[in-house]
């Protein structure tokens, strides 16, 4: 059982296993080629790290080391156990390179205890060790001590490991040439677990997975996830009510205010940490990693991957390149995004999907062998300069399905326009009179996030989805051009400038831009769910949740005065995303998006994870038409 739940795990975090019957033909490839050694590191505080290494059997001449620093696992365990495939991708593997797997500090074979997002210490004495010190302390090792190693090192990985592939660069070894941090987490209050401080019920199940104490090493799970009694997630939570109530599949009874990590060997104090701060205090600014990348140094490499339809890591990736291009301007840093959903981009399909939408095919296949191969090949094996070849921005318009280059991102003919929220269910460019639009928002009856009955650990096929179900609500607001004369491309960031009211002290905003393809599109799929056609298909092209009690600060949270008009802005992350000529501009706003948030009371309380039964009610919220949405537009 405990095989089964660690491979179900590795399923849904991470691409990079091969598990595809059309890879079956390398699959004795690595026990062919490779050798395989374990060893144990010893970091600067003492504590041991299990890392594995498979060096080529040919050892006629020196090759980089390519490594991932995981909470996932190293597996297999053993010697005489190896991986079916190994590095970023089928190139690299069988090119040659010294391919390194390190289980980080608390998780399976290491040593010591894990702290989900462990913060950076700066300015560390001797003794003290983070995630930043332990990856110098393992480089130094590796190169000193794996034979045949040409001095070069570069790291990788997709979402958590992509995270410890960003901390690698901060204050990096000199050995480092190269980092490809993909889907990389960048901040829980923003990433993953929370979106702007609304907690991602949808992710309830994995909270064990991180949460879950742990001080000696295994090599079996040491954790169990909660039983969901339903199938149909939408009523199992609405019928557990108040987030409080979830406690009850933890221990969080066990745990007093005072109890700390460091110091707390009771299940589940990632949920503890959760309950006891709900918003952007001291524990989680610690835990960001975005505002330490002025500690990058430009003898480091970065190529940043991401998704743009990537439902768990969509901040990291976007603000990770940001902050580089921002505070190293001598550095080589570039973004790759694709049409991918979570670590898509590491999959040997050839058709290219993200659940009802297709966007082609080869669409990995073609960034893993002309892309991060060349990325690696260069700064690794080749010269090593700024002239890799590659485009400082290599990015996929979903809307046209083409690959672009740009010398910046956003591209530099980028403008600003704000269309918006006017009467009659329009949105324009041009602003007319103020009116008022008002709905009722009903917690027995919220907004669901998927038309789709089903049980999912994390949802990810829903950033796609078809909208025409939510638009056909009374608590959804909807906002939509004519059908467009000519084809209008936004690249970058949205912001979403609201300018509501509510009769209650509290209230959640959800704004969702959409692309209404046309009317007599006969187009189809084999993705394509029986009950929906193309034609009239209201594909998401982003979304975004603002808990209403941050919308001036994340860590100082307010009420809204009931019914008075106020201002609420909310960042979309950026899209790179063409409405074609035929095709409409579609704006839905809304209140709940269940059960892929939680249920905001609309009652303000300090700390809506302690909410009562009572504090839970309906209110009715206004739009004022004066509202609008800042695109980023190429022209």
């Amino acid at each position: 059982m405990k095989k089964f739940i660690l491979l179900t795990i590795l399923s849904f975090f991470l691409y990079t296993s091969c598990n595809s019957s059309k890879e079956n033909k390398v699959d004795t490839y690595v026990i062919d080629n490779y050798t395989k050694q374990e060893v144990t590191i010893a970091m600067r505080d003492g504590t041991k790290l299990h890392t594995t290494i498979y060096s080529p059997i040919d050892t006629s001449k020196k090759y980089p080391i390519l490594m991932q620093r995981t909470p996932y696992s190293s597996a297999p365990y053993g010697d005489e156990k190896m991986k079916t495939k190994i590095g970023p991708n089928i190139h690299l593997m069988k090119e040659g390179n010294i391919v390194v797997y390190q289980d980080v500090r608390g998780r399976w074979m290491s040593e010591g205890v894990y702290d989900n997002m462990r913060a950076y210490i700066p300015n560390k004495t001797a003794k003290e060790a983070d995630e930043v010190s332990d990856t110098y302390d393992t480089i130094d090792w590796l190169v000193n001590n794996v034979k045949n190693n040409n001095g070069n090192i570069g790291t990788w990985g997709i979402s958590y490991p992509g995270h410890y592939a960003t901390v690698s660069t901060i204050e990096a070894h000199p050995a480092l040439k190269a980092a490809s941090p993909q889907a990389c987490i960048g901040d829980f209050f923003f990433d993953d677990f929370h979106h702007n401080g609304a907690f991602l019920l949808s992710y309830f199940r994995a909270i064990s997975l991180f949460g879950t104490y742990k001080d000696t090493p295994t090599d079996s799970a040491w954790y169990s996830f909660p039983k969901m009694e339903s199938k149909d997630q939408y009523q199992f939570f609405l019928d557990k009510g108040p987030l409080k109530n979830l406690n009850e599949y933890f221990q969080y009874d066990k745990l007093d205010a005072k109890t700390t990590v460091s110091n707390d060997k009771i299940d589940d104090y990632f949920w503890k940490e959760i309950v006891e701060h709900p918003n952007y205090d001291s524990v989680w600014q610690s835990k960001g990693i975005i505002q330490h990348l002025d500690k990058v140094p430009s003898s480091v490499a970065t190529m940043i991957v991401g998704g743009w339809f990537d439902a768990e890591d969509l901040y990291g990736p976007l603000e990770t390149y940001k902050a580089i291009e921002k505070n190293g301007k001598d550095n080589y840093n570039t973004l790759v995004f694709g049409p991918w959903d979570h670590g898509k981009w590491a999959s040997a399909s050839i058709e290219n999907y993200v659940g009802n939408y297709y966007f082609g095919d080869s669409i990995s296949l073609k960034f893993q062998s002309e892309i991060e191969t060349k990325f690696f090949n260069h700064f690794l094996k080749g010269k090593g300069d700024q002239n890799s070849g590659l485009p400082e921005a290599y990015v996929f318009d979903s809307g046209k399905k083409e690959w672009k280059s740009y010398d910046a991102w956003p591209p530099k003919n980028v403008v600003k326009e704000d269309w918006f929220l006017a009467e009659n269910q329009t949105l324009t460019s041009v602003k007319k009179a103020t009116e008022e639009i008002k709905f009722t928002s009903d917690l027995k009856h919220p907004v669901p996030y998927s038309e789709d009955i089903k049980t999912v650990f994390t949802p990810r096929k829903y950033m796609t989805d078809d909208q025409r179900f939510a638009a056909r609500r009374p608590d959804v607001l909807v906002f939509e051009t004519d059908i467009l004369s000519e084809d209008y491309t936004l690249a970058g960031d949205i912001l979403a400038k609201l300018k509501v009211a509510t009769t209650g002290s509290s209230a959640d905003w959800i704004v969702k831009v959409i692309d209404v393809h046309p009317d007599n599109l006969e187009e189809t799929n084999d993705k394509l769910q029986d009950h929906l056609k193309m034609s009239n298909y209201h594909l998401m092209v982003r979304s975004e949740v603002l808990r209403g009690r941050f919308r001036n600060s994340f860590e100082y949270p307010e009420p809204f005065i009931p019914n008075k008009k106020t201002a609420v802005n909310i960042k979309l992350q950026d899209v790179f995303h063409t409405f074609k000529k035929g095709h409409k501009m579609q704006i839905q706003v809304q209140s709940t998006w269940f059960p892929l948030i939680d249920l905001n009371p609309q009652t303000y309380v300090d700390n809506i994870y302690k909410a009562d039964e009572k504090d839970f009610k309906n209110e009715t919220h206004t739009v004022f038409t004066d509202s609008s949405i800042e695109f980023s537009v190429l022209k």
